[in-house]
């Protein structure tokens, strides 16, 4: 079992190397927010947000965006990186977000495997999406490639990253899903929030 403590602690301690060490294709965080329907008006919650990957791809989709991370650390250069009114940052635990409206899109990237428990999580997704909106888990390299990282150091602080279809299984109960990815390039699963 995952120990949130230890999560917190990795991240914390990494945030200062994040950036440097990220790999980000750009026509793949493309696809994947194509799918999330993220688009100008929307507000986006990025849970995981860790420094901020995915808000320039956000802002330049003219949507406004509420990035949460368990890591303090993280959301310390988050901050220093975006002094926006379109953004919001926030260090707590998803579990314990509880914001006073919901979202129209819900992304989880490159961090899934980092939560203790998947159907918890997609449950709380579910509760911070607004009736239509959409939710979506996603990485920017393949299953194998993430498993085979997660494999070397990190297995304390990782579930591995379960089948595509598995996760479609588990948003099903809350979503339509619309997207389902896992091919050598990507992983992906998207829904639209039944009401």
């Amino acid at each position: 079992m995952i120990d949130k403590n230890e999560v917190k602690k990795y991240f914390d301690f990494h945030a200062k190397t994040w950036d440097s060490e990220m790999i980000k294709d750009e026509k793949i965080v493309d696809i994947i927010l194509d799918n999330a329907a993220v688009r100008p008006g929307v507000r986006v919650l990025d849970v995981a947000c860790g420094t901020g990957v995915l808000f320039p791809n956000y802002l330049g989709r003219g949507a406004t965006v509420c990035g949460i991370d368990i890591s303090p650390e993280m959301i310390k250069i988050a901050k220093e990186k975006y002094d926006s009114e379109k953004v919001s940052l926030l260090s707590c635990d998803i579990e314990d977000f509880n914001p006073e409206k919901g979202f129209d899109c819900v992304v989880v990237y490159n961090a899934f495997p980092h939560f203790p428990d998947p159907e918890k999580l997609i449950e709380k997704i579910y509760l911070l999406t607004n009736p239509g909106g959409t939710a979506t888990v996603a990485h920017g390299m393949s299953k194998e490639k993430i498993d085979g990282c997660h494999s070397e150091g990190v297995g304390s602080i990782s579930n591995g990253l379960m089948e595509a279809e598995e996760l479609a299984a588990l948003f099903e109960k809350y979503f339509e899903v619309t997207t389902v990815i896992s091919d050598e390039r990507m992983y992906q699963v998207c829904g639209r929030r039944k009401v």
